[in-house]
């Protein structure tokens, strides 16, 4: 699926990628400041999230949970140094839990994805606009 869009649209475009019924874990790819943590937001509000959601970047994981119960843990890896790292603070519970986990810069952890994921590349384009890719 493919969407081009303003950030104005996010939400909308936040309800299409949860219909697409993506794998639970999804990997955000995108250069920085594309839009990926302001997608998860959408996302996470998309899923019943009602608590104030924000960027992971020095807690590395933040933990939301849904007005259904479901746990929702959103991932920023860009500080992460190795993959022993990520292992150490234990990302492979996460990951493996069954839970929404929504991952910004999972290209520092490649060989602790799980096999069954989604991806969602960012873009920006020179009108301003984002264009989305899932797979």
């Amino acid at each position: 699926m493919e969407i081009l869009f303003s950030i104005d649209e996010i939400q909308e475009v936040a309800q299409k990628i949860i219909a697409e019924n993506p794998n639970k874990v999804i990997l955000f790819h995108g250069p920085m400041g594309v839009g990926k943590t302001t997608l998860i937001k959408a996302l996470c509000k998309e899923l019943g999230v009602q608590d104030a959601t924000s960027s992971p970047t020095f807690s590395l994981v933040n933990e939301y949970e849904t007005n259904q119960h479901q746990y929702v843990y959103h991932f920023d890896v860009y500080r992460i140094k190795s993959e022993a790292e990520a292992l150490d603070m234990g990302i492979d519970e996460y990951l493996y839990s069954g839970n929404w986990c929504f991952i910004e810069w999972a290209e520092k952890i490649p060989n602790l994805i799980p096999e069954q994921h989604s991806v969602v590349q960012l873009t920006q384009t020179v009108e301003g606009k984002r264009r989305l890719t899932i797979t």
